[in-house]
Parts: C-alpha cells; structure tokens; sequence
C-alpha cells in the first residue's frame, strides 16, 4: 500500500494529468479544485484537513480559484462563520476534463489486463476505501 500511495501522490502524475487534460492550472491549486468539486460545499478546515496542509495556506489558494472563477464562495447556512466553497460551471468543466483524461490514462494501464483483474481490482479498492472511510469515524 506504501508503494501504491507513493507511486500516486507523485507531483509528476499530476502533471501529465493536467498536460493530457489540456488543462492551465497550478499543481497545487490542482488537487484543492478537485476535492472541492468532489465533495463541496466544503469550508476551509474541513478542506484543509482533508489535504494535510494549514488552513491559511488552504484559504490563500481558494481565494485564487474563485478570482479565476473556478469555484464560488458562500456562508453556511448552519453557520455563519463557515465560509464553504463549491465548484463553479467554469471549475465544473475543468474538472470533467481531468476526469476524461484521468479516465484515457486509466484505460491505458489496463489496456493489457484481463478485465476480470481490472474489476477484482476495482472491488477489493472500493472495499478498502469504504474500511479506511469507515475508520475515519470512529472516535
């Protein structure tokens, strides 16, 4: 698992997903699009827990993907102290083109595989996901 996470959190991936997306973006600002499309609306603590980095760095970037109109900034209606930001149609659309290239690459890789390995693969990796969520909330 060292090894997959490793190989995945390489900043060099990330930059051949933005290439073969045709995408300009940051790296940085990259992964904190992508997790604010996926589970937005979502408030600068949350996000920057979610990403392991400090929540002053994580509200910097997220005032540069509202000025390029990538997400939008709103109160939470629970609380008003929360300012929680959402995916843009703009951030939308950009994020649909990283996940069809996300999706060009994946189909490269498993291009070999027989696809009962592929779908063996994708079962016991949302298996995991679901153990490793689940363990999150515990206390």
């Amino acid at each position: 698992m060292v090894s997959l996470a490793s190989v995945m959190n390489r900043p060099r991936n990330d930059e051949r997903l933005i290439q073969e997306a045709g995408v300009t973006l940051d790296q940085a600002l990259f992964r904190l699009l992508v997790v604010i499309e996926r589970v937005g609306p979502i408030g600068v603590v949350e996000l920057a827990d979610r990403l392991g980095r400090d929540y002053t760095t994580i509200s910097r970037q997220v005032a540069k993907l509202a000025a390029m109109e990538l997400v939008t900034r709103r109160g939470n209606p629970q609380d008003r102290r929360i300012r929680e930001a959402t995916i843009a149609p703009k951030g939308k659309e950009m994020t649909d083109r990283l996940d069809a290239a996300r999706e060009r690459i994946g189909r490269e890789i498993f291009a070999s595989w027989p696809a009962q390995e592929v779908s063996e693969l994708v079962r016991l990796m949302a298996k995991f996901a679901s153990a490793l969520e689940a363990r999150e909330r515990e206390p």
